[in-house]
């Protein structure tokens, strides 16, 4: 049931800043070293993708940069995945596995940068996902490399959301000429979300 400090969206539960349980995690973690602190709206963009292009049922999914771990605990719940949720800052979990909790699913974790995650990791899994993970430009070489070790590994589905930053665009109109058959498009989420972003589906 959604409260002044919580709301439901693509069938999750999600606590805002503001939640009292949110603010005690923060008071015990401290602040998120790598922008994980918060649910940033490039998750709402890639769950209402995946509503339209949903993955195969049971996929073992990885999740880059999960912060939060939307993305893990949506395909857990909607498409019955095995997740492992990857970060390179281990003061995200906590906030994971409340979210985890309160939408009674459960999710691996995986502390890790992209550059630890290697072409045999990768052939572990059917689908790749991130949403706004590449924020700054030195990630931009690191996650290109990332990507072509999963192509390489013939991951099925790689699916990133992002709200338009330069590091991410370039990425992606790189890996989107390279790819045949790959997707790179903007995306709106309607009301009440309200949320916009480009895709890159590989």
């Amino acid at each position: 049931m959604p409260t002044s400090n919580s709301s439901e969206a693509f069938g999750l539960h999600i606590l805002s800043s503001q939640h009292k349980d949110i603010r005690r995690l923060r008071k015990a973690q401290g602040v998120a070293e790598l922008h994980g602190n918060k649910l940033w709206k490039s998750s709402y963009v890639m769950m209402d993708y995946l509503l339209e292009f949903p993955l195969e049922k049971h996929s073992r999914v990885l999740e880059l940069g999960c912060g939060w771990g939307l993305g893990s605990i949506f395909c857990t719940k909607h498409f019955g995945a095995d997740a492992v949720a990857l970060d390179a800052d281990e003061s995200v979990f906590p906030f994971l596995e409340l979210h985890a909790d309160i939408n009674k699913v459960s999710v691996n974790t995986y502390c890790g940068r992209f550059e630890d995650i290697s072409e045999e990791d990768l052939s572990g899994f059917d689908a790749v996902i991130g949403a706004d993970i590449c924020f700054w430009d030195e990630l931009q070489q690191p996650l290109t490399q990332l990507m072509e070790r999963a192509l390489a590994a013939d991951v099925g589905r790689i699916i990133l959301a992002d709200p338009g930053r330069p590091p991410f665009r370039a990425m992606a109109e790189q890996l989107n000429e390279r790819v045949p058959d790959s997707t790179y498009t903007d995306w709106d989420v309607p009301e009440p979300h309200n949320a916009w972003g480009l895709i890159l589906d590989l």
